[in-house]
């Protein structure tokens, strides 16, 4: 039997989020620029390591040396979207303004990095009917905004309308041209985060850390079996420690249940382990694929190799 190889996609969304403070701000985007890169970057480089980010076309403006500073180490940039509010999600804007996001979005990062553009990831994981179409029309030939087998959608925006997480393919695959969540002969390869209930990202890991090592071992153990690769996903911002500052959990839903599960309760999950802790924390999940003989590639790379596009 021919062992498969074991590829590890390591990928980073990169916008103006403040986990600490639960909000979209300015002046994380730049802690983000002045501290929460430069430790990723130096982790990746250590390791020597090609990762792809997908950048908000909100912070690439406002803080263009954010996407420039990852371009001499070989990274692939990536669009994930025009911003992160909640009003631009994808699951609820119409194929035209997708299309034109998506086109804004592609342009900005391509003038700013002097790379081809063709990897995208929905903010969120926010998608409808309409995305698949919309990134046909825009020039895109990948996607990752599909997290096959993960169950916390509920946790988040837009949760019903991920319930077909639960049915899309584990293995990276050619789409249809009607849907990102099944497989097809279409031009848009997808290439799903890895999952097993909960999803496998930075922020399962600096939450459950004993239970992300339990879910990585399953994982590895898929790869050998059908050579699914790794996909993580971790944020800049998690990188970052603005505990300094007052805490407010904002109230962004009207339903006074949504509310504590997508607000509040999430909210408080969500910054532990921030800073140097996530660091250290992202360090030994790099040193066991490295460890086990994986190799790092961006996304666009994996794709070409295995012969997807």
């Amino acid at each position: 039997m021919i062992k498969k190889k074991g590829y590890c996609l390591l990928s980073n969304d990169v916008e103006t989020t403040s986990i600490w403070y639960n909000i979209l701000r300015d002046e994380t985007g730049k802690k983000i620029l002045d501290d929460g890169l430069p430790k990723l970057l130096e982790l990746y480089q250590l390791n020597n390591i090609k990762s792809t980010f997908f950048f908000t076309a909100y912070i690439a403006k406002r803080f263009p040396e954010i996407v420039k500073m990852v371009i001499p180490f070989g990274h692939e940039v990536a669009s994930h979207g025009k911003s992160h509010i909640k009003e631009n999600g994808f699951d609820v804007m119409p194929y035209e303004r997708q299309r034109r996001h998506l086109e804004e979005s592609k342009k900005l990062l391509e003038d700013i990095s002097g790379q081809e553009v063709i990897s995208f990831r929905a903010p969120a994981l926010r998608i409808n009917q309409d995305t698949v179409g919309a990134l046909i029309d825009s020039g895109f030939k990948i996607d990752s905004s599909i997290a096959s087998q993960r169950f916390d959608f509920f946790m988040s925006f837009g949760g019903i309308k991920k319930l077909k997480w639960m049915f899309a393919p584990r293995l990276p695959y050619k789409t249809t041209e009607k849907s990102l969540f099944k497989r097809g002969n279409g031009p848009i390869v997808e290439v799903p985060l890895s999952a097993m209930v909960l999803p496998y990202i930075g922020t399962t890991m600096r939450m459950f850390p004993h239970l992300t090592a339990l879910q990585r071992s399953f994982l590895s153990m898929e790869n050998k079996i059908n050579g699914k690769p790794i996909v993580f996903n971790i944020h800049p911002n998690e990188l970052i420690d603005e505990s300094d500052g007052k805490r407010i959990i904002n109230r962004r839903v009207k339903n006074s249940f949504t509310y504590i599960i997508q607000d509040w309760a999430r909210a408080k999950l969500k910054v532990k382990n921030l800073g140097e802790a996530a660091l250290y924390l992202y360090g030994k999940e790099i040193k066991y694929f490295k460890e086990n003989n994986y190799s790092f590639s961006t996304i666009k790379d994996y794709c070409k190799t295995v012969g997807l596009i």
